[in-house]
């Protein structure tokens, strides 16, 4: 079942993940799109992180979901990125290539069926 998910990114230029080699290191509301529509679609950023793993045998392989058809789209809102993410990929996939990407610096304002 395809949902849509709408976020907000308070401060886009500063939203970064924990680890630099997999935070998103853009500016734009366009880079993001296509560095979360990418990380959505394919499992380079998620095989990178498994592996950087100190048990990556331990890691639920769960988590590599990829959905081909996802699609992320991001735009300037005054000092807010609003970004619209469609996408077959359970909750907690999406959660946790957020986390890679931005860290902790979004906020889920709504899902709906797609």
């Amino acid at each position: 079942m395809r949902q849509r998910y709408y976020l907000g990114i308070d401060d886009l230029a500063r939203a970064r993940g924990e680890d630099p080699a997999f935070a998103f290191a853009g500016k734009s509301p366009e880079a993001f799109a296509a560095a979360l529509q990418q990380a959505l679609r394919e499992p380079s950023l998620f095989h990178r992180w498994r592996a950087a793993q100190p048990d990556p045998d331990a890691v639920d392989d769960a988590l590599g979901a990829c959905d081909p058809g996802a699609t992320v789209n991001a735009q300037q809102a005054d000092l807010r990125t609003d970004v619209e993410i469609v996408t077959s990929l359970p909750h907690a996939v999406l959660k946790h290539r957020l986390a890679l990407l931005v860290g902790r610096h979004w906020t889920l304002r709504d899902v709906r069926a797609a």
